[in-house]
C-alpha cells in the first residue's frame, strides 16, 4: 500500500494524493498539475470525508476539488476581483466603508476553495502572515481612525492562528477605545472543527469588545456533528455567530438545497447574513451562476422558509466599491389621481406578494 493511501489523516495538497484517494482520475493529473502550480490546494480530513467519489457532480467536491476549468479565464475576471488593492491604504487593511475595516492577518486556509475571490493572493509561495511590522502599521492605523467602529479579522482565515497568538490579536484591538465589535470571517469550525477547543473559544473572547463569529459553508452537508459541536462551543460560550455563503453553480442554486443550508443554520443557531453571488476571479466562470438566477431563487425562498432563514443576496461591485443587495425587488410606484386630475397625485405601490400576486399599497377605498 503507497504511503499516501494511509495518510487519511493528513490533509490533502497535491493532485497525486487526490487521486490515491479517488477523488479525481489519473487521467486527469497532468491538466490538474497545471492548475495546482497556480492555485493552492487544500482538502482536510473532515472535507474529503464528505466527498463521494462515485458521484462526478458531488456538490462539495466542486467546491474543493481542483479541476481543468480554473484554467479557463474569461475577459471579465481579475486578480483583485473586489478591488481590495484598490482600498488599502496599508498592508493588511482594507477600509472599504467609514465604519470597519478589513484586516487581513494571515493568507493561509484550512482549505482552499475552488471559487475563491483572493485565490491570487493565499496559499504556497505567498506570504503567510503579516510581518510584525506590517501589523503594528495596520493597528497604527485603525487607532488613528476613530470612526471605525467594527474590525473584520479576514485573511486566508484568522482561525489558522493558535489561539495565543489570536488572543494577543483581540487584546491589541480590543484595548482602542473606538473599536467595539470584532468580526472573524472562517471556514475552520467545518473544515477542521478540531481546531475549535476551549482554547480558542477563550481566545475569541475578551475585554472591550463584542465578538462576532460569520461561518462560510455553502452546502448543508458541511454542517457535520462535529462542525455543529465547534458551533455550539462559541455560541455557549456568549459569541454570536452568522452565516455567509456563495450561490455556486452545482452546489446549491436551487431553491430547495439552499433552503435547506439557511435552515441547518437556524437549527444551529447561525442567523443567515450574506449570500454572495460569484466573484469575477480568475478561472471560476464554470462556479458562478447569474444574478437573475440568484434573484429568482432569493423570490422562492422568500414566504416559503421562515424569515429567521433569509441572507440578503449581494454582489460585490468590482473596482472595491462594495457590496449592494441584488435580489428582487417587490416595488414599483403607481400615480393615481382621486376624482379631480387637478388635486394633487397620491402616490401609490405596487408590490408583488411571494406568490407572485400584485397588490396596491395603500389599497384605496
Amino acid at each position: 500500500m503507497s504511503r499516501i493511501s494511509l495518510q487519511r489523516d493528513t490533509t490533502l495538497r497535491e493532485p497525486a494524493e487526490l487521486a490515491a484517494r479517488g477523488l479525481v482520475s489519473v487521467a486527469d493529473l497532468p491538466a490538474l498539475e497545471k492548475v495546482a502550480v497556480r492555485y493552492a490546494i487544500a482538502v482536510t480530513p473532515e472535507i474529503a470525508a464528505l466527498i463521494d467519489p462515485d458521484d462526478p457532480l458531488d456538490p462539495i467536491a466542486r467546491q474543493y476539488i481542483p479541476s481543468a476549468e480554473e484554467l479557463a479565464v474569461r475577459p471579465n475576471e481579475k486578480p483583485d476581483p473586489i478591488g481590495d488593492e484598490a482600498r488599502s491604504p496599508v498592508s493588511g487593511i482594507v477600509h472599504r466603508y467609514p465604519d470597519r475595516v478589513l484586516f487581513k492577518l494571515v493568507h493561509v486556509c484550512a482549505v482552499y476553495c475552488r471559487f475563491c475571490f483572493r485565490r491570487e493572493m493565499v496559499g504556497p509561495g505567498k506570504a503567510t502572515a503579516l510581518s510584525e511590522g506590517a501589523y503594528e502599521n495596520a493597528l497604527a492605523y485603525i487607532r488613528a481612525h476613530p470612526e471605525v467602529w467594527e474590525v473584520i479579522l479576514t485573511g486566508g482565515d484568522p482561525l489558522m492562528l493558535s489561539p495565543r497568538r489570536l488572543s494577543e490579536v483581540m487584546t491589541d484591538l480590543a484595548r482602542i477605545d473606538h473599536v467595539k465589535v470584532i468580526r472573524i470571517h472562517t471556514r475552520v469550525p467545518v473544515a477542521e472543527p478540531q481546531r475549535i477547543n476551549d482554547k480558542m473559544v477563550a481566545a475569541l473572547k475578551v475585554n472591550g469588545a463584542t465578538t462576532w463569529v460569520a461561518l462560510h459553508a455553502n452546502h448543508v452537508r458541511e454542517l457535520t456533528p462535529n462542525a455543529r459541536a465547534a458551533f455550539a462551543a462559541m455560541i455557549d460560550a456568549g459569541i454570536p455567530m452568522v452565516s455567509q455563503s456563495v450561490l455556486l453553480r452545482g452546489v446549491n442554486d436551487d431553491p430547495d438545497t439552499l433552503g435547506a443550508l439557511m435552515r441547518g443554520f437556524v437549527e444551529c443557531r447561525i442567523k443567515p447574513y450574506y449570500l454572495h453571488h460569484g466573484d469575477l476571479a480568475l478561472g471560476t466562470s464554470h462556479l458562478r451562476t447569474t444574478l437573475a438566477q440568484g434573484q429568482e431563487i432569493m423570490r422562492t425562498l422568500r414566504g416559503r422558509l421562515s424569515g429567521l432563514c433569509q441572507p440578503e443576496f449581494v454582489v460585490d461591485i468590482p473596482g472595491g466599491h462594495g457590496k449592494s443587495p441584488a435580489g428582487p425587488n417587490y416595488l414599483s410606484v403607481e400615480k393615481s389621481f382621486s376624482g379631480d386630475r387637478e388635486q394633487a397625485a397620491e402616490t401609490r405601490y405596487r408590490i408583488v406578494d411571494y406568490c407572485g400576486d400584485v397588490h396596491l399599497y395603500p389599497p384605496g377605498p
